[in-house]
């Protein structure tokens, strides 16, 4: 708790669970303060569902914004449209709220916010996650005070903005590391054995289910048990194979308590978003890295290579995997303790464990200093 006198913030954080679980981990660090948060949401179910936990705060939505790849289109001009509509509901809220601070975490539910905050002379910050910046917040980091940095490797996307290296927050309810054999039998797994945890995201990964699915019976003979969250498409499938390959597993669409999770890995097979990067990095663990192929400029590569040259990670490209040697990398990891637990280390050393308190002391500091 701080002794500066309680202001109203506002946090736009919609849209993809990497723009909402940091924004909501930075919200949970300022109610913590004593200030109160508005949070801007976007129009789709997983900022519904992730609100559900989080009744403490009222949310608004805002028009579902994204740009189309054609900007002479007809789509460009709803996507226009939209914009102007944000913005316009941006400004009718502000006048009510009568924010202090306003804080946009990325894509284009944020611009609106930020451009509207300019107006009315309010700081107002992005938070860049990814060590590519999207165009949103390229467009939005224009009239931002600050650009708030996932990483530092960013710095240089945003030549004549004052950035400032703050971290990926990580929700506060995602919880601490807890004994591993604590977590071996949430999941009704041997604590003896080493342990892959193989996870896509809050929006689960086919593709990376579809190579386990090719992999898992060269793992057989490993010792090896496995822990997949294969999203909502490919559970059934996953424990048949696991199954018939005699692997031991615990297979689910989700699990919503990943510091379960987190804490009997002995080693993640992951994408490469930022935010679970960061929570690969706060529990400690080594992991190998997969990045989404699709992700707007190749920003998850860029992200998973941080973590490859600090040796937190090791890293394979979705489209270069052969069954036969990705299956030797992960046995090869989990037979070497050593080799592991510098991955781990180097993991631990690339986010801070601070990073929500950080984004808010910023915050707190623009409204006690009258920053512009």
């Amino acid at each position: 708790m701080t002794d500066q006198k309680p202001f109203r913030a506002i946090i736009a954080c919609g849209g993809t669970g990497g723009h909402l679980f940091p924004g909501l981990a930075v919200a949970e660090s300022l109610h913590a303060r004593g200030h109160e948060v508005l949070l801007f949401v976007s129009e789709k179910e997983i900022d519904a569902l992730a609100l559900k936990a989080h009744p403490q705060f009222r949310a608004e939505k805002l028009p579902s914004v994204g740009m189309p790849a054609m900007l002479l289109s007809p789509a460009f001009v709803g996507f226009l449209r939209r914009c102007w509509d944000s913005y316009r509901q941006c400004r009718e809220i502000y006048r009510k709220y009568r924010p202090s601070v306003v804080l946009g975490m990325g894509g284009f539910t944020s611009t609106a916010p930020i451009l509207a905050a300019r107006m009315q002379g309010l700081p107002c910050f992005i938070h860049e996650s990814n060590a590519i910046p999207g165009r949103a917040n390229r467009l939005a980091a224009k009239f931002a005070s600050r650009v708030l940095l996932g990483f530092e490797d960013c710095r240089q996307r945003f030549p004549g903005s004052d950035c400032i290296f703050t971290g990926t927050p990580v929700r506060e309810n995602l919880g601490q590391p807890m004994d591993r054999s604590e977590a071996m039998r949430v999941f009704g797994l041997d604590p003896s054995r080493p342990t892959l945890l193989v996870t896509g995201g809050s929006q689960g990964a086919s593709g990376i289910n579809q190579i386990l699915f090719r992999t898992a019976q060269l793992l057989a003979q490993s010792g090896v048990q496995i822990i997949h969250l294969t999203g909502k498409n490919d559970d059934r499938l996953a424990a048949a194979n696991y199954q018939r390959d005699e692997i031991p597993h615990y297979v689910a669409p989700f699990h919503h308590r990943m510091e379960e999770a987190y804490s009997a890995a002995d080693l993640v097979i992951s994408r490469a978003g930022a935010s679970s990067l960061s929570e690969l990095s706060q529990f400690g663990l080594p992991s190998i890295l997969i990045p989404y192929p699709h992700a707007t400029d190749d920003h998850q590569k860029a992200n998973g290579e941080i973590y490859v040259r600090t040796g937190a990670s090791v890293m394979a490209e979705e489209k270069e995997i052969v069954p036969e040697i990705f299956a030797a990398t992960i046995s090869n990891l989990l037979n070497d303790p050593t080799r592991r637990a510098a991955m781990a280390a180097a993991a631990k050393k690339l986010i801070p464990d601070s990073a929500a308190k950080n984004v808010a002391d910023v915050m707190e500091r623009a409204v006690r200093e009258g920053i512009k």
